[in-house]
């Protein structure tokens, strides 16, 4: 947590304030029982109606003033903890963003998502509460006790004995508490798991009617959390009936000394009214304060499971000092002649037991199409990805124009890369919103350009609006099809270098599909292209064909080379063309 407040850096004034007129509140506060002492002594027990009437003017001014100091305080103080949570929450964001794919995949989605919502809130509330009664609540409670010693000493001594009896219950719970609060939120974020694995697939829980299943595996997580949220509640509701009976039994015991000094004549019955009301204090107070430790108990929590992700460095780092890419592509044909290198690559994930990758090697020069084919879990989105540098490669080293993938600026990376992934994603906006995310300053025309070569631009000619059209979240009033063509022309508009599709013709048609290659061939500059795809007739024209078995190479040439000598590319290739077709075919 205490890594955390640097984000209230810019809200010290607040920090300081906010506790300031809490305790200004808590001072007026602390002389009312000696106010009403007074006119019981002395303006009732006397017969002054005229001082009774002056101090019942002063309870009323001193509960003005204490409205006030408090209605500040609490602006302060949430002005101070929203504040600090917004800059926590861009920092935390900032932070996930400059995390690698490794440290996501560990992380995971809901882990994430519940540090960024549940937790933060948490912390926010942890911060409110303790600038606006983590000084009063104490202050009040050895001020009474202070003030008590100053009306009767002996009588005092009963909130020298309650006062520690209350602390030692009060931080006794908490220290219970505070671990079990820890499992609380590890049980949300299965919980959020479990929710998140069921809304996304929905449809298929519904093709394979596993409704009834998943209904009962998610009522046992949620069940199994709301049992630890009982347990630990009954345990946090002990905090205020054992106070209460603690502080009810010192007030017996200091009504009982009172009218015993009182028949002794060494103090006033007004005075034992105030000691009562600074007893009446301490347990409103000791109330407030435990259900602050259970608040604090809980951000504390929250706090450590957010700062375990700052804790978290980014397995990669990019290059700050780069050449300016105009200078780099400067003269480069001939000089470097291959826009891609990799030289004997190896990649093993995160926590894997072997190489998803082993020894890929081969060089593919610029403007070259080079199609990527193989069985489910050879490792083709695995070789792609090392291109971005979404992942790094564990074994040999990987060149982009004759540099190391890991001297380039991300920036400068991500102008000369451009991923279609497997998984069109699109976001809430227009189309020409989610086209610009190729180029942020693209014109119409360009925007158009991208979508002929992406084969959508019929499609989005015939909707209302055309670029302006409205797409709702993930693109869900799109057919498939067109959310891959959209998200093609996203990666067309800024006319990258490298061109990377992988698998993502896989909605669309064989003509559609053909155009599209025919399309992207007949663009302008020397543009490299790697389709990943399961279609032999995606890539069977493309330059070169790497066939992938098993994270290996099993062979690179041509689509008539490999036709002839390779038998997973045959066995590829047959399974979607009869053989008797495939001779004249191949």
């Amino acid at each position: 947590m205490g890594k955390l407040l640097i984000y209230l850096r810019h809200y010290k004034k607040e920090t300081v304030l906010a506790p300031l007129f809490k305790m200004l509140e808590a001072c007026f506060e602390l002389f009312v029982p000696l106010v009403m002492a007074r006119i019981i002594d002395r303006g009732i027990g006397g017969g002054d109606i005229g001082l009774s009437l002056r101090m019942g003017g002063l309870l009323v001014a001193l509960g003005v003033i204490g409205l006030v100091c408090s209605v500040t305080a609490q602006y302060f103080a949430a002005k101070a903890a929203v504040g600090f949570s917004t800059e926590m929450k861009h920092a935390l964001f900032g932070h996930l963003q400059e995390l690698s794919y490794t440290e996501i995949d560990t992380l995971g989605t809901s882990t994430m998502i519940t540090r960024m919502t549940s937790d933060a809130n948490q912390v926010q509330n942890g911060v409110n509460m303790v600038l606006r009664l983590f000084l009063r609540s104490p202050f009040i409670v050895f001020g009474a006790m202070v003030m008590a010693f100053t009306i009767d000493v002996k009588a005092a001594l009963i909130f020298v004995v309650t006062i520690p009896l209350l602390s030692v219950v009060v931080f006794g719970i908490m220290m219970l508490t505070m671990p079990l609060y820890r499992k609380v939120q590890n049980g949300l974020d299965s919980v959020l798991r479990a929710t998140r694995e069921n809304l996304t697939g929905a449809r298929v829980i519904r093709a394979f009617n596993k409704e009834e299943e998943e209904i009962e595996a998610f009522e046992r997580k949620n069940d199994a959390l709301a049992h630890m949220q009982l347990f630990v509640g009954k345990l946090s509701a002990l905090t205020n009936p054992v106070t209460y009976v603690i502080v009810n039994a010192a007030t017996m015991i200091l009504l009982y000394t009172g009218a015993v000094r009182v028949d002794e004549g060494s103090i006033t019955q007004g005075e034992v009214v105030a000691l009562v009301n600074y007893m009446s204090q301490i347990l409103i107070e000791l109330v407030k304060l435990a259900n602050l430790i259970i608040t604090i108990t809980k951000a504390l929590a929250c706090a450590n499971r957010i700062q375990t992700v700052f804790e978290i460095s980014p397995s990669m780092v990019w290059a700050q000092d780069t050449p300016d890419a105009a200078q780099v592509r400067q003269g480069g044909d001939a000089a470097r002649p291959y826009a891609v290198v990799f030289d004997h690559v190896g990649l093993t994930y995160a926590g894997a037991g072997a190489e998803a990758l082993t020894d890929i090697d081969f060089a593919v020069k610029r403007g070259e199409t080079v199609g990527i084919i193989g069985g489910t879990g050879s490792g083709k989105t695995s070789l792609v990805n090392l291109i971005p540098r979404f992942y790094d490669a564990t074994a040999g080293r990987l060149e982009i124009d004759g540099r190391d993938v890991r001297e380039y600026a991300r920036e400068e990376l991500r102008e000369k890369v451009r991923v279609v992934p497997q998984k069109a994603v699109l976001f809430q906006g227009t189309i020409r919103e989610n086209l610009c995310w190729g180029k942020n300053d693209a014109t119409d025309e360009e925007l158009w350009q991208a979508l002929e070569t992406a084969q959508a631009r019929e499609f989005v000619e015939q909707k209302p609006g055309r670029l302006d059209f409205g797409i709702t979240q993930a693109g869900k009033n799109l057919s498939g099809g067109q959310r891959q063509r959209l998200t093609i022309a996203r990666a067309l508009v800024g006319k990258p270098e490298i061109l990377i599709l992988d698998d993502s013709a896989s909605a669309l048609d064989y003509a559609t599909d053909a155009s599209l290659r025919q399309a992207i061939h007949n663009m302008s500059g020397d543009m490299t292209v790697f389709i990943v795809s399961q279609r032999t007739a995606s890539i069977r024209y493309a330059d070169r064909i790497i066939v992938l078995d098993d994270g290996q190479a099993a062979d690179i040439g041509t689509h008539e080379e490999l036709l002839a000598r390779c038998s997973v590319y045959q066995e590829i290739y047959y399974s979607q063309y009869p053989k008797t077709e495939g001779g004249a075919a191949g």
